[in-house]
């Protein structure tokens, strides 16, 4: 015997739990299954933890560069650690109470969701069986099913020595209360930037180690030239070019990471050692094969401009279908769904703005097109490029690191930017309305912002547009 509804959603993530209400406002019987934490990848391990944690670390920082601005500094403030228990205790108080709120907001009366935890696999192309942590079963059927259920951390296969050894995956950092003494990072990606020079700001040593000729392989040399001087003047030291072939642990307890490197053999040591190499789909428990459904090599599921799946009635939202791993995404994969379903809308997943941020400081914000892609699609551009320490505000407030590079197409309209510097995201998110409004860049230089604020260097950032290529 099997329950029937209308829609069944796998994961409470960030586009499961608000479809899920959407569909039950609508008058749908819906049940959403999660198997873990209610909240998904943002609230549990991803943005949310990440930036609470950086929060801290930040303040740190402050602490300990107040003289640069003559401000009194506090006793020892070059050699002041983190309290990483209480900053991980104030982490999980908000996580808790986002979790709570999770729950309250799909059981609320105006909001019928029948809320079931257990694992999901599929036994049909529209059944699943449930099992329950106390091994018990359900078997249900719905003519809609939503997949939302993210992803997990990557561990290579391939490395000898890492499964014996030990290592962290950086979900695992972010529960850690103790200070590791040095900190080794398997990965230049944004998630391994921002955990570097968190756990550097709280006192650690930190090395990251990359096999690419330069941190975030998918961005313009300079943005990723900003970024490793900002890192490496923290005392962040870098690794490129370095593809690790070992791991041991030496007889004082020492994790060793050995790596090919450009200048020869490296042995690295440190106290932990943290896996960051991206990230695998949650695909594999969910049975995909006797439903039919479709991955590609990796796992992911896929799905066309809908979000659906090559099965009638089944979607892929959020971190399952690959592409972009960002919660603003799996947000809008959301809207899409329940755009066409409720309200007849139709709107292409793959035709939209992808800005997102890392929150290094300085910041790195992107929308849009970079230098390389616009050279790689043959789109004509000019481009102009202005150092953060010419604006006025960078001088007042002494925060003066990084860039600003913004390319304009042929028609005098914004084509993308990267925005490298403090709030660097919403510089950006600036930019994006006039991409999205579709305003030329004089309309920019000439706009009147109120002084002395960050938005003041788009009247000048244009000032010195040149041909790219």
């Amino acid at each position: 015997m099997s329950d029937s509804y209308d829609a069944l959603i796998i994961g409470s993530g960030q586009a499961g739990n608000p479809l899920a209400t959407a569909l039950a406002n609508a008058g749908r019987r819906v049940a959403l299954i999660e198997a873990d934490r209610l909240g998904g990848s943002c609230i549990n391990y991803g943005c949310v933890p990440t930036k609470t944690l950086l929060a801290t670390a930040t303040r740190l920082h402050e602490l300990r560069t107040a003289a640069t601005v003559a401000a009194p500094a506090p006793p020892a403030p070059t050699t002041a650690h983190a309290d990483l228990a209480a900053a991980v205790a104030r982490k999980n108080e908000l996580l808790a109470k986002l979790r709570t709120g999770v729950r309250h907001n799909l059981t609320a009366a105006e909001n019928p969701v029948a809320l079931l935890h257990g694992r999901a696999a599929f036994t049909a192309p529209h059944t699943l069986r449930i099992t329950a942590a106390d091994g018990s079963t359900q078997a249900l059927t719905a003519p809609l099913i939503f997949i939302n259920t993210g992803t997990r951390p990557a561990i290579p296969t391939d490395l000898p020595g890492l499964a014996e050894t030990g290592y962290l995956t950086t979900d695992q950092l972010l529960d850690l209360e103790t200070l590791p003494e040095h900190l080794i990072i398997l990965g230049g990606g944004y998630i391994g930037l921002e955990f570097s020079q968190m756990f550097r700001r709280f006192g650690a040593q930190v090395t990251v180690v990359e096999t690419g000729p330069h941190l975030l392989e998918h961005e313009d040399p300079d943005v990723c030239q900003a970024l490793t001087d900002a890192l490496t003047a923290e005392g962040v030291d870098i690794v490129l070019n370095a593809r690790a072939h070992r791991v041991s642990r030496a007889a004082n307890g020492e994790i060793i990471l050995s790596a090919h490197t450009a200048a020869g053999e490296r042995r690295l040591r440190g106290s932990h050692l943290v896996v960051a190499v991206g990230r695998r789909p949650n695909s594999d428990p969910l049975n995909l094969p006797a439903a039919g459904i479709k991955t590609d090599e990796k796992g992911f599921i896929k799905v066309n401009n809908n979000l659906q799946t090559n099965v009638r009635g089944v979607y892929a939202l959020g971190d399952i279908h690959g592409g972009p791993q960002f919660t603003h995404i799996a947000y809008d994969d959301y809207r899409i769904v329940r755009d066409a379903l409720l309200h007849g809308k139709r709107r292409s997943a793959r035709q939209r703005p992808l800005p997102y941020c890392v929150f290094t400081d300085p910041q790195l914000g992107r929308i849009g097109l970079s230098e390389g892609q616009a050279q790689a699609q043959k789109v004509p551009y000019r481009v102009a490029s202005m150092p953060v320490r010419s604006i006025g505000r960078a001088q007042q407030t002494g925060y003066t690191q990084g860039f600003w590079k913004v390319l304009v197409g042929a028609d005098d309209r914004l084509l993308g930017a990267a925005i490298v510097g403090p709030e660097g995201g919403e510089i950006m998110a600036m930019l994006q309305l006039a991409m999205a409004g579709r305003l030329k860049y004089q309309q920019l230089q000439d706009m009147i912002f109120a002084h002395p604020t960050w938005a003041e260097g788009l009247n000048n950032v244009f000032r010195e547009l040149k041909a790219g290529g």
